[in-house]
């Protein structure tokens, strides 16, 4: 008889877990507390709030208005940087349209960098395949961060020694050191140009990964940066891709029902209110659905619920049998929020084929246009059907005053969405050009996380969905995907992995470890889910080799780039395009010459 696996939480990597479990052989039955599957990454029915009532969560029955369906509203836009790797994986094994899941990806082409009452710039985020996108990057590099920023080349240069740090470092290196050095102090910031501190410190983490860069730990932001970087300049890959639809119709619906097909049981408003621990394993779960409370047991379980929430629900003979999981209360308040605001416009404006970062909106904004990317979808027949075009916006800075005096989350719901409205048109409606009307935008939708239910506070109440970031010295506050507790798993994006970030693609490589413990627990003979670092390519190995041989005999990292590149850049002119190319050339007997070729 198949052992059975209770998964609390139906998000990405519930959903994960009971793939793997599935193709497996395992019983599996997965609860989720929502009435939409796929946790943070699901799409959301937006209600217009003039045609259709009050905006919020789903409401059970009114996914649609008459006979059409509502329109794709979301936590925060989808996006699948190069690195991830998990999960296409599982994308390219859901069916889906005669094909996978995973062929619905679509790479970007381009980036634009938008700036307050100041031109746009646009830079390639693939290795260039034109002499125009080749162009584009040395006019980015050279023209836009020096002559328009402010970044010397110097100031470059010296970044990009960084990133080979970063990509030369064995990894007992940055976990022993750079887990403890915050990114602003590892890229010098406060010894280098505002304009330097500005792109190369504050605006990544703020917008990306919704840190701030003094917080940060070097570990976690230089994999991740490295890694956007490498992916970049490595064809076939881009640095991004996007789904060509809403995330549910092109990815969550199909992959549930593969699921449903191996014989996995998925339940929607299915609460999880308790965990109960008896003579050294978890013995049932406490579900409430419908009103009504139930009691579920199995032989093994898997915990896929956000931290926050997984703390509340661990009990004092939980935590003395596996001490890490008392841990997990202090974890969760290394929280910050990044959540989506959707504008849905009577006209469409694909402001650029990728994303658009908002460089210095006081929210550190960044935006797509998604009907651009949605070839099969006909905005006509959504809603009242008026609506021609969607940009998706994440809101990644919280507690900076916006234009109107106000902190995000000091503001109502209706505020936030004026004042994210204005930093997009403050960015976007420049040098004669307009983008954006307010007589185009037929409505939005803010993420029902978002809530300010209290009529006593002005302003938002809380956040149910806040991000795990990866600050300082909080790697020793994570747990291992299998626990102390025999039966017992943990599946998440805090859990130690690979991966390292609050991602889907951390959610799913959790799974896959949680599944591979079950697998030990139950000896079964079943292969283990496959895993991938994607922080050590293996172009940089020998560098990783040598520099392990220097922690091993307590040396620091040595820089192995030919120093000469440094007296190069600071002797050229960069103002045009073949001197930059003599920096090039200058550059080439180094480590870079690799990157080149």
């Amino acid at each position: 008889m198949a052992e059975r696996v209770i998964i609390l939480g139906g998000g990405i990597a519930g959903l994960t877990a009971a793939h793997e479990l599935g193709e497996r052989g395992f019983e599996v039955e997965v609860f989720e507390k929502r009435p939409i599957p796929g946790g943070k990454a699901r799409s959301i029915p937006a209600r217009d709030p003039v045609r259709d009532g009050p905006l919020g969560g789903l409401v059970p029955g009114t996914a649609r208005v008459g006979h059409r369906p509502l329109l794709p509203g979301e936590h925060g836009f989808r996006f699948f940087p190069g690195f991830y790797t998990h999960v296409i994986d599982t994308m390219a094994r859901i069916p889906f349209r005669g094909g996978a899941v995973a062929d619905g990806l679509v790479d970007t082409s381009r980036v634009r960098v938008a700036r307050a009452f100041q031109p746009s710039v646009y830079y390639p985020d693939r290795l260039p395949q034109s002499a125009l996108e080749l162009a584009q990057l040395v006019r980015f590099v050279v023209g836009v961060l020096g002559a328009e920023m402010g970044v010397s080349a110097v100031d470059t240069a010296f970044f990009a020694e960084k990133i080979f740090q970063i990509l030369s470092s064995c990894d007992a290196r940055k976990r022993a050191e750079y887990e403890y050095i915050g990114w602003w102090k590892f890229i010098d910031a406060e010894a280098r140009s505002e304009a330097y501190q500005s792109f190369f410190g504050d605006s990544f983490t703020r917008s990306v990964v919704a840190a701030k860069a003094a917080r940060a730990n070097t570990r976690t932001i230089g994999n991740v940066s490295a890694a956007l970087i490498l992916a970049a300049l490595t064809p076939p890959k881009t640095a991004d891709r996007v789904l060509d639809g809403p995330t549910n119709d092109v990815w969550i619906d199909p992959w549930l029902a593969h699921l449903r097909r191996l014989g996995v049981r998925y339940h929607l408003d299915a609460e999880i209110v308790g965990i109960e621990y008896h003579r050294g394993a978890i013995r049932s779960a406490t579900v409430r659905s419908e009103g009504r409370v139930s009691r579920v047991e199995g032989d093994h379980f898997v915990a896929a619920l956000p931290v926050e929430r997984l703390a509340t629900l661990l009990t004092e003979p939980m935590i003395a049998a596996d001490p890490a999981l008392g841990r997990l209360s202090e974890l969760s308040e290394y929280t910050e929020w990044m959540n989506g605001i959707q504008f849905y416009l009577t006209e469409d404006r694909p402001l650029v084929h990728g994303h658009t970062v908002y460089m210095d909106s006081p929210w550190a904004l960044t935006s797509v246009s998604q009907a651009q990317f949605w070839p099969r979808i006909d905005f006509s027949k959504y809603g009242n059907g008026g609506v021609r075009g969607i940009i998706s916006v994440c809101v990644s800075d919280w507690d900076v005053p916006g234009s109107n005096g106000k902190r995000a989350d000091e503001c109502t719901r209706d505020e936030i969405m004026a004042e994210v409205w204005k930093q997009l048109k403050d960015s976007l409606n420049v040098g004669g050009e307009v983008l954006l009307r307010d007589d185009m935008l037929h409505h939005w939708f803010l993420d029902p996380a978002i809530e300010d239910s209290d009529p006593d506070r002005a302003g938002i109440e809380s956040n149910a969905e806040p991000l795990l970031v990866n600050y300082v010295d909080t790697w020793r506050l994570r747990p291992e995907a299998a626990s102390a507790i025999p039966n017992l798993f943990l599946a998440s994006d805090y859990v130690r992995t690979t991966t390292d970030i609050a991602t889907m693609e951390a959610a799913n490589e959790a799974a896959r470890r949680a599944v591979n413990g079950i697998l030990a627990a139950s000896r079964s003979g079943a292969e283990p889910c496959r895993l991938w670092n994607p922080y050590e390519p293996a172009l940089f190995a020998p560098w990783r080799a040598y520099d392990q041989a220097r922690f091993d005999a307590g040396l620091s990292w040595d820089a192995p780039l030919d120093r000469e590149a440094h007296a190069a850049l600071e002797a050229a002119e960069v103002a045009e395009v073949a001197e930059v190319a003599d920096v090039w050339r200058r550059l080439r007997p180094g480590p870079l010459r690799i990157l080149s070729e």
